[in-house]
Parts: C-alpha cells; structure tokens; sequence
C-alpha cells in the first residue's frame, strides 16, 4: 500500500458561510453510538437540514460537492472524530474556513482533509461564484497555497507542519506501516521472543 500524499485537491464547491458550526450541529449526538463510522454521511448537518430546506447540503446542485466553504471558528464544540469523518463520507475533502477550532482542525488532519484558511472577503467572492456556477471546479494546492476557481485565485493558510504532514503523506500511519512491511518482517525476524526463543 502507497502513502496517501495530499498535495492538490481538485473539486466542486460548497458553501456555508455561518461562524461558530459546532461538531453538535455537523452531526448530532444521537449518531454517536455507532460500532464504526460507516453511514454517517448522510446524516451530515441532519437537524439542520430538517430545520431548513434550504440548507445547502440539501441542494441538488452540490450534491456532488468537494470542498466545504465555511465561516469563522469552524468545528467549535465537543472534540467528536465522528464530525470530520460524517464530512469525508458525506464526500468533502477538504475545508477553506475563516478559522477553525483547534481539535476539529487537527482530527481532519489525521483524516487527510486538508483544513485552510482563507479571508472572509475572498471566501465571500468564492461563495458568490460557486453559488452562481455550482458546477465550477476549484483546485486547492498545498504546494503553491493557493485555491485557483474558474478566474479567481487566492491564497489559503496553514500551519507548515500540518501542511508538510499531508504533501508527504506523513499523515498516513496505515499507509506508513503497510509499505514498510518488508522491512518489519524482517527485523520481526530477528526478535527472539517473536520466534520461539526461550531463555534457559
């Protein structure tokens, strides 16, 4: 198995530029007793898609969205993984916010969601454009730290570490283990206790 680096990600776009979108509100409580995350997408943003028709995960135009525009303070509230995993499975990969809560941001990372910040201005502008053509494609560059849609271009943010750990694929633990197999049966190998070795 390969490591999984993120270096662009190209997508379309949605918008939901509210502050303060708690983990309570991206998915509700009452979804938190399940044996494995599977399923949980679709009860993304569920009451508040109940509450209001319009709600944008509602909308047949982003259905097929990929990358999440949202407003200040993003993934506030309780330290729920089950949040970033609802949006992945939902089938967001990646999230250009004015800010987020630090937890949330850093349980997107060891998702391989890569978690940017943006200018409320620019992520206005973006929202206006995606809202008039759903179907534009916006390409989010780690490298360059840029999210380029039709004509527009603006620079995002974030931390280096965060942004070094995806562009490597350091992010990726399985990923990491799994393609160093060989090298770790081979030192299992050599680990008497791990090949029936007993001590007299």
């Amino acid at each position: 198995m390969a490591i999984s680096e993120v270096k662009t990600v190209t997508a379309s776009g949605i918008p939901l530029l509210l502050d303060d979108i708690d983990t309570d509100r991206i998915i509700p409580a009452r979804f938190l007793r399940c044996v494995s995350f599977d399923g949980l997408g679709e009860h993304a943003f569920e009451d508040d898609r109940l509450q209001d028709a319009s709600h944008p995960f509602n909308q047949p135009q982003f259905q097929n969205a990929g990358i999440l525009l949202a407003g200040r303070n993003f993934g506030c509230g309780s330290s729920r993984e089950h949040a970033p995993q609802s949006l992945m499975r939902w089938g967001i990969k990646a999230i250009v916010a004015e800010s987020f809560a630090e937890i949330f941001f850093g349980n997107c990372g060891s998702l391989g969601i890569p978690a940017v910040r943006a200018s409320r201005a620019d992520l206005e502008k973006l929202a206006s454009l995606i809202s008039a053509d759903p179907s534009t494609q916006m390409t989010l560059d780690l490298q360059q730290m840029k999210l380029r849609a039709g004509k527009m271009e603006v620079s995002v943010s974030m931390p280096d570490s965060a942004r070094e750990a995806l562009v490597t694929g350091q992010w990726d633990y399985l990923g990491r283990l799994l393609s160093a197999a060989d090298q770790i049966s081979a030192h299992s190998a050599k680990v008497p206790y791990l090949n029936g070795f007993q001590s007299v």
